[in-house]
């Protein structure tokens, strides 16, 4: 299953409010740049992420997008489904859709498509936004190295 570029815009969005979490709004100028996401889409996604749930909007000077829930109340798997829709690897291991496939594609290949989307579903609900900015700060840790050269 390939995740589109708008929803990986969306995760980086939503990853950039759980980071700034309980400091207030967020302008969307500023989610677009420290997370390289054309301004212009973004505004597009928010909206939509707005009416999922995810954000909120605050109006005026110091306006912006707030995250509605906490970073470990949130996860990849519930992003993921809002922005494309199911997790369906071949559009065959969703329940309502074996009809459309043949007895044979059923028999032969539908447990393994099940498998595959079991396993992502895994993933991703298992993963939180939390779970995701504590793997950040540990990269960070790892990246600094103190240089006492004169």
């Amino acid at each position: 299953m390939l995740v589109s570029q708008k929803c990986r815009y969306a995760l980086r969005a939503i990853f950039e409010l759980a980071r700034r979490h309980g400091m207030g709004p967020v302008k969307n100028s500023e989610i677009a740049q420290a997370q390289a996401i054309p301004a212009r889409f973004l505004e597009l996604i928010m909206n939509q992420l707005k009416r999922g749930g995810f954000v909120a909007s605050r109006r005026g000077r110091v306006g912006g997008y707030v995250l509605l829930h906490d970073p470990t109340e949130v996860t990849i798997g519930s992003v993921v489904r809002f922005i494309q829709g199911p997790l369906d690897p071949a559009r065959c291991a969703e329940a309502n859709s074996r009809d459309e496939y043949t007895l044979r594609e059923r028999g032969v290949f539908l447990g393994m498509w099940e498998r595959v989307r079991e396993s992502i579903s895994k993933v991703y609900d298992g993963t939180t936004f939390q779970d995701l900015l504590d793997e950040d700060a540990r990269l960070c840790d790892r990246e600094f190295v103190p240089s006492y050269a004169i």
